[in-house]
């Protein structure tokens, strides 16, 4: 199957970007690395009129350091998300999953805007941009807006951005020395999409969780973050004693779907096992 004819504009800034969508009556599609919007092109799930071309709109690139915030431009490749010292020192969460992103070839034309604007409940930057607090650029005609991660993902490929709209950049609270994170994922072979995948961090005051926040991918229709194996952590020691009430409890914050090659018990049963091995490893990094 072929994509349909379609209409293609390049866009130079983000207002012509904006601009070409109204006018196209909304029958119109955002493409920056196509990595997942060129297969839905030519399976015909998506088509629209025309594609706006946003890959050459300078001011969605780069990663600035701004206060207590680091702004992440839309259209950073996800081997920038790999490679950036800016990242790995401030949204480190980001640069434990980059590696697990697909495949080279995929890593060097994705763009993270575009990974999260697609919000496939599988991957693996949707559920870190939930576990790191981000707050997401939204640019529409009536100006700029942020939303923060926990309102942005609404249903399976659903998000707060409305049509039209466009994710310009993510903004991410720095980490602090009282941070501590770790990330894995369990497939069944390296780049495809992960059975169950989970980024944790936590902020510590004298070896006691202070607070925490778990974001699961591959177990519900949008990135989780297990609310309850959180509350059961913050205010405690990460001993083994803790460790086991939050896997005890994190089955009930996942909703995985029927799958008859990995059925909701099995993956209920893979997270806590995951769960328990990130906090293990997070208690390790205060020793």
């Amino acid at each position: 199957m072929k994509a349909r004819a379609f209409n293609y504009v390049r866009a130079s800034t983000v207002v012509e970007a904006l601009k070409a969508f109204e006018e196209a009556g909304d029958d119109a599609s955002y493409i920056a690395g196509g990595q997942s919007l060129v297969p839905a092109l030519a399976l015909r799930l998506q088509a629209p009129q025309l594609l706006i071309d946003i890959a050459h709109i300078s001011t969605l690139r780069g990663v600035d350091l701004q206060g207590d915030w680091l702004r992440i431009g839309a259209l950073t490749r996800h081997h920038e998300v790999l490679t950036d010292p800016l990242i790995r020192r401030h949204a480190p969460l980001y640069s434990e999953a980059a590696p697990h992103v697909a495949h080279p070839a995929i890593r060097n034309k994705g763009t993270l805007g575009g990974s999260i604007s697609h919000a496939d409940p599988a991957s693996e930057f949707p559920a870190m941009t939930l576990a790191l607090g981000a707050e997401l650029e939204i640019a529409s005609r009536d100006g700029v807006r942020r939303v923060p991660a926990d309102d942005f993902f609404l249903d399976l490929f659903q998000t707060a951005i409305e049509p039209g709209e466009l994710l310009v950049a993510i903004h991410v609270p720095v980490v602090q020395p009282s941070h501590r994170w770790a990330f894995h994922e369990l497939a069944r072979r390296r780049g495809d999409f992960a059975l169950v995948g989970c980024g944790v961090l936590a902020e510590f005051v004298d070896d006691v969780v202070k607070q925490v926040r778990i974001a699961f991918f591959s177990v519900g229709s949008t990135p989780l973050r297990a609310r309850q194996a959180e509350d059961s952590l913050v205010g405690k020691r990460l001993d083994q004693a803790a460790i086991a009430a939050a896997q005890a409890v994190v089955g009930d914050d996942l909703d995985p779907p029927e799958d008859e090659h990995a059925p909701p018990a099995m993956k209920r049963h893979l997270a806590r096992v995951l769960l328990g091995r990130l906090l293990v490893e997070i208690e390790r990094q205060g020793a």
